[in-house]
């Protein structure tokens, strides 16, 4: 069984189908027809909610923080433990909710159809921003598409509904949310069995370690952000699903002196702030890794984990030289992050054998490092060439390097030929022209409908002269991330 508030109505499923959508839920057992369907595919936002769930709080007890997620792609078991909230749950004693009013008032609607899900963004952005900003409303809204108003009023609205925030039925629950949702979370092994199907939410590493050793064909659902496009696009069934979003010990950056930990299960959202800190450039590429809702729910194992040559992380981890640490039952092993991809989505993973922990090394004097993402889209779009490039330069002499790139092979690899060109050369125009040649032997792209192998060629090189201009021409505009 799995329970959760669907606003304040405490709901208990037994026997759903593990593969049901949240999205699908809501429309057909519970008759909230508000969240709309536009892609399956969590690209247009019609099907936003948001969810609040427990976090640790300032004061160190549980406190609640509100996220919004594409419902066509959380699976119904995610919900153990916490709220949904979809727009019906908004207008309150005949009243409409202050983002609700902010839309009307600045005309942020048409059609119609893609309303709800704009609202269900901006009431997030109500409930975590600090006051009207206009770069936080766009990385909000990003992940919300509209055919019919030009964005204009719905950022219009974004600022009114930001910049006067009202106490809403909301906050003024919050303290008895919090109670309920925390004697959810203390009732025994959550799962979902229909028969045919199954999924089961472990609360604990451990739990999750035995699970999966016993049943090693399960498939591991963290956001599920690439997962349940099996479902929703590929219609091929899940058999048998494990949830990691309930295992407390997956979820949090910690910072040590030397390096970063960072759990399997930790949302994108939430290794920002530790990994811009420590390389803006990852924080910038992380700001155009998809939509605002795909990062609440998406986790960095996750990205690493699917094997995709185009994931956007994997790149960046590798030229960080990070590393991850598998666990299998009670034994763990550390693997360089370059060694865990094999072919394409084949890795080093063992049967029964999960990430568990990310490990980034820290920002050291002397590093220079730079990452670069083209896409056809500036936002919320697959990348066609990632590129990531570390050096370490002392008296502008090379004296480490390590350059990695996504969708210029069947896994992300390092540049090895390219490396050994610069090292222990002058950063000069002539060593940038030897490595950008031995660059082109080290890859042999395929051309499909993001980019021809002749331009994925070329571009690699070119970003490879772009970093070349910015650590050697300080006056040259840096622009961290491209499209193109």
């Amino acid at each position: 069984m799995i329970q959760f508030l669907l606003n304040q109505q405490l709901i208990s499923e037994h026997t759903l189908d593990p593969n049901l959508t949240v999205l699908e839920y809501l429309r057909r057992q519970r008759g909230r027809t508000g969240t709309k369907e536009g892609c399956a595919s969590g690209d247009c936002g019609a099907c936003t909610v948001v969810v609040g769930e427990l976090q640790p709080g300032a004061d160190g007890q549980p406190a609640l923080r509100y996220r919004s997620l594409n419902a066509c792609l959380t699976f119904v078991a995610a919900l153990h433990g916490k709220q949904l909230l979809s727009v019906e749950d908004l207008k309150h004693q005949g009243e409409l909710h202050s983002v609700q009013r902010a839309m009307a008032d600045c005309h942020g609607s048409q059609c119609g159809f893609c309303t709800p899900g704009f609202v269900m963004s901006l009431f997030a952005l109500q409930k975590n921003a600090q006051g009207a900003d206009r770069n936080e409303a766009e990385q909000a809204l990003a992940g919300n598409l509209c055919r019919c108003t030009g964005y204009r009023p719905i950022l219009a609205a974004a600022e009114q509904a930001c910049g006067a925030r009202l106490p809403d039925q909301f906050d003024a629950a919050q303290a008895s949310t919090v109670a309920r949702l925390r004697s959810i979370s203390a009732a025994g092994t959550p799962s979902l069995d229909n028969g045919q199907r199954r999924c089961q939410v472990p609360a604990s590493v451990a739990e999750l370690a035995t699970l999966y050793l016993a049943n090693p064909d399960a498939r591991l659902l963290a956001g599920g952000t690439d997962l349940a496009l099996e479902v929703t696009q590929f219609h091929r069934p899940l058999a048998h699903l494990i949830y990691l979003g309930n295992v407390p010990e997956l979820k949090g950056v910690t910072v040590f002196d030397e390096h970063l930990e960072i759990g399997a299960a930790t949302p994108l959202t939430d290794c920002y702030a530790a990994l811009a800190s420590e390389y803006p450039d990852f924080g910038h590429l992380l700001q155009r890794f998809a939509s605002l809702q795909i990062r609440n729910q998406g986790t960095l194992g996750g990205n690493i984990g699917n094997a995709s040559p185009i994931g956007d992380s994997p790149p960046l981890l590798i030229a960080l030289g990070a590393s991850v640490v598998l666990r299998q039952g009670a034994r763990r092993r550390t693997v360089a992050l370059e060694d865990y991809f094999i072919d394409y989505r084949v890795t080093v993973r063992e049967p029964g054998e999960f990430i568990e922990t990310v490990i980034v090394p820290r920002a050291r004097a002397g590093q220079a490092f730079r990452a670069y993402k083209l896409s056809k889209r500036l936002d919320d779009d697959i990348s066609a060439v990632c590129a990531a490039i570390n050096l370490h330069l002392e008296d502008g002499v090379i004296r480490q390097a390590r350059l990695a790139f996504g969708g210029m092979a069947a896994i992300p690899k390092r540049a090895a030929a390219c490396e050994a060109a610069l090292l222990g050369k002058v950063f000069s125009s002539a060593a940038l022209e030897a490595a950008c040649s031995a660059l082109a032997g080290d890859f042999t792209p395929l051309s499909d409908f993001r980019a021809s192998r002749e331009y994925r060629q070329l571009a690699a090189q070119n970003l490879l002269r772009r970093c070349h201009l910015e650590l050697t021409q300080p006056t040259v505009p840096t622009r961290v991330t491209e499209h193109g």
